[in-house]
């Protein structure tokens, strides 16, 4: 069994990474699947079980984002999985063409595991609230939703990142009840740059 850990990466492994996604995106357009991952030809901290996310961007615009929020396989599994994902099966947009690929900037999130919050109030969830640090998933009976902690970049008000995490997970904004329960991890995140682009030829 491969143990979970939450060490972060360096540079290089960045990298790698970040090459492993381009190419499982590149490998999508000319196969129409996700490649296989041969875990032995990289290093021991990509092997191990860790949960990501990745996101495509277009011109500052979301185009893509596909990921979990529990690590179950290799890291290094997960973000080329979670890369072919977002750019071919996110139900919100239509598979990337490839002429779109040199305007694609990637953003990789791996995740802590993520533990409950305790609070007996929605006033006392907020006061618990670490904006531009905290991913959050609300789980409310079959509602569910999660917010990476880029999102607060766009929302950096407590209340309001509440309340659109409330949306998100289908529940009215102003919804609250005993049931409510709120789990908190953090990320590790990198973007793409453009020496990061497969190259052509």
């Amino acid at each position: 069994m491969i143990e979970v850990t939450t060490d972060r990466l360096g540079s290089v492994e960045r990298d790698t990474l970040m090459a492993v996604a381009f190419e499982s995106i590149a490998y999508g357009l000319d196969n129409g699947c996700a490649p296989e991952t041969k875990l032995d030809t990289y290093p021991e901290p990509l092997q191990q079980e860790r949960a990501s996310f990745v996101t495509l961007n277009k011109h500052g615009m979301l185009r893509g984002c596909i990921g979990h929020l529990e690590a179950f396989q290799p890291l290094v599994k997960d973000v080329a999985d979670n890369a072919y994902a977002a750019a071919f099966r996110d139900p919100r947009f239509p598979p990337l063409k490839r002429s779109e690929l040199s305007s694609i900037e990637l953003h990789i999130s791996i995740l802590t595991p993520s533990v409950p919050l305790e609070f007996t109030s929605e006033a006392e969830l907020l006061a618990q609230l670490r904006p531009g640090r905290d991913g959050l998933i609300l789980k409310e009976g079959y509602n569910r939703g999660t917010f990476l902690p880029s999102v607060w970049d766009s929302l950096p008000q407590p209340e309001d990142f509440l309340r659109q995490l409330k949306r998100k997970a289908g529940l009215p904004e102003n919804h609250w009840s005993g049931s409510v329960q709120i789990f908190r991890y953090e990320t590790e995140s990198f973007s793409s740059r453009p020496e990061d682009q497969p190259q052509k030829g």
